[in-house]
């Protein structure tokens, strides 16, 4: 009985040691604030991104048995309360079969951005698949998802995708193709006072195929599960907002 507890112990403290590990390695991004007056369109944020903030890569494999990493890589910035961002992906198979707002984008090529502005836990999976289409919603768990409205998602979060906006079966070759994105801060329906300058918030952001011929799961910072799994906002990493 007396080894028997030990060996708990001793699993009980490896489990904790890992999970401690995983939080050392959190990762911290300051984003910068790009000052433009007046209206501003996608082409320019794209210019803007490029010329201002540098790359950031999601390259971590947490899970092995989901060993292909494609190139994936961001750039972050905010200007008058939106937040930009621009995606850069080289990968091997590309799908785009859903069309159509708050649709399981996750299957397709897809990149995400899930933003936890408080940190107390409760955030936005902002997902769009490789042409485009968006998939919002906000809670503190996989389990506890409220949609932000489809018409609201159109009318508010500007995306264009180097892909286009129709869907396709998978294509398999050697592709590249970048996404720039405009989120405004009106989109954060649960949060409707919120001002992004000097905000320290967390997040992470992933890229996944659910359904690709390789199916993958890369992201910023590191998640400490033993499947993948991105809906745990403990394993988030810092945003702070200039």
């Amino acid at each position: 009985m007396c080894k028997r507890k030990l060996f708990i112990l001793c699993l009980c403290g490896i489990m904790m040691s890992c999970k401690s590990e995983i939080h050392s390695q959190e990762k911290m991004l300051s984003v910068k604030e790009i000052e433009f007056n007046g209206q501003v369109d996608l082409e320019q944020v794209s210019r803007l991104l490029e010329e201002h903030t540098e790359l950031q890569a999601i390259d971590l494999v947490n899970w092995d048995q989901f060993s292909y990493r494609p190139s994936v890589a961001f750039r972050i910035a905010h200007s008058n309360n939106a937040i930009w961002i621009k995606y850069y992906v080289k990968e091997k198979n590309l799908l785009a079969s859903v069309g159509d707002t708050n649709g399981p984008v996750a299957r397709d090529s897809c990149v995400e951005f899930f933003f936890d502005p408080l940190g107390n836990g409760d955030y936005y999976n902002f997902e769009f698949n490789c042409i485009g289409t968006v998939h919002l919603a906000y809670g503190p768990g996989r389990g506890q998802r409220q949609f932000v409205d489809p018409n609201t998602i159109r009318n508010l979060i500007d995306v264009e995708s180097s892909l286009g906006s129709q869907t396709f079966t998978e294509r398999t070759g050697d592709f590249s193709w970048e996404m720039t994105i405009i989120i405004p801060a009106e989109i954060l329906t649960h949060n409707p006072e919120i001002k992004l300058k000097g905000l320290k918030s967390t997040a992470n952001f992933y890229k996944c195929g659910d359904a690709t011929s390789q199916r993958h799961y890369l992201t910023w910072n590191p998640v400490g599960t033993e499947k993948p799994d991105y809906h745990r906002p403990e394993f988030f990493g810092k945003l702070i907002f200039q």
